[in-house]
């Protein structure tokens, strides 16, 4: 696999606490386990990476404990680093509960992260055949936000831009989220980013909304458990879920992404990824943690 995905969005620190049920408002709970483990972008990043495909993570880091977690992972999954630590601040965290149920509510703490300029971006020239991957989350921050919006016109047409939209898309700057639109050539979010992009509960109606909005890319929607959709091509595809015992939530869809990216990569049609995307987040929700995504042999022996 020659083709290299460039990371843009943002490396955190995710402070993870299993609980019973969310507090009530002013109200205390009882964690009933605790984890710190790098989180945000690592974990798309790391999907890919297991899959075979080369990474780079070109966002920002900064220095002290969390910056030094969040390289030290890196390093452990092989996955380039174009950037120097800032001096100041530190990497940003993430507090995840995760109640009973496996559903998570985050409350984020940005840090070095949210600092990226476009003078970090200046000499990135992707080729031919490689993937670029920008989140809503960069957009939610001024300077990351005026970086990718100088980078995004200037990228290669032959380089292929995924974005995920994230959970707070309707905070993104409308011109922002249209110009990442008008780029992306896969437009990867699940049901409830859909819906609130496009106003339509559907999920095939909400992906068929998506789609009239792109100017030169396709929708992949994930459904959760049911696999996801595809509007490419003209059509509207459904690639059904597996079936799994699910333990944990957390990082589903980033473990579907990066599968996802990998398998593109690899040549593989976008019905094909997609399915091998449902078989990775699937495995990676039988986990605990957000960084559960298969690796190629483990998956490979899941679809065999």
């Amino acid at each position: 696999m020659s083709a290299r995905l460039w990371h843009l969005g943002n490396v955190v620190v995710d402070l993870v606490l299993e609980v019973p049920a969310l507090p009530e408002r002013g109200g205390d709970v009882l964690a009933t386990r605790t984890e710190r483990t790098p989180g945000g972008g690592f974990n798309v990043m790391a999907a890919a990476a297991r899959q075979g495909l080369a990474v780079t993570y070109a966002g920002a880091h900064g220095t002290g404990p969390f910056g030094d977690r969040a390289r030290a992972a890196l390093h452990a999954e092989e996955i380039d680093i174009l950037l120097a630590p800032r001096s100041q601040p530190d990497t940003g965290f993430v507090v995840c509960l995760i109640d009973a149920d496996g559903e998570r509510t985050f409350v984020t703490s940005p840090g070095a992260e949210a600092t990226l300029t476009s003078a970090d971006l200046a000499e990135l020239r992707p080729g031919a055949g490689d993937l670029v991957y920008v989140t809503g989350y960069s957009l939610l921050y001024d300077s990351n936000r005026s970086t990718l919006l100088d980078f995004l016109p200037r990228l290669d047409p032959a380089v292929t831009l995924v974005a995920d939209p994230g959970p707070l898309v309707r905070q993104i700057p409308a011109g922002a989220l249209e110009l990442l639109l008008a780029r992306s050539d896969w437009w990867s979010c699940n049901a409830r980013e859909a819906a609130l992009i496009t106003g339509i509960e559907d999920p095939a109606g909400a992906a068929r909304a998506l789609q009239s909005r792109l100017g030169r890319g396709s929708v992949l929607v994930r459904t959760g458990p049911e696999g996801c959709l595809l509007h490419h091509g003209g059509r509207l595809v459904t690639v059904p879920g597996f079936v799994v015992d699910a333990v944990d939530l957390n990082g589903a869809g980033d473990a579907h992404t990066g599968v996802f990216m990998a398998a593109l990569a690899r040549g593989l049609d976008p019905v094909a990824a997609a399915h091998r995307a449902n078989a990775g987040a699937a495995l990676a929700v039988t986990a605990s943690g957000p960084a559960t995504a298969p690796d190629a042999v483990r998956l490979d022996a899941f679809l065999n």
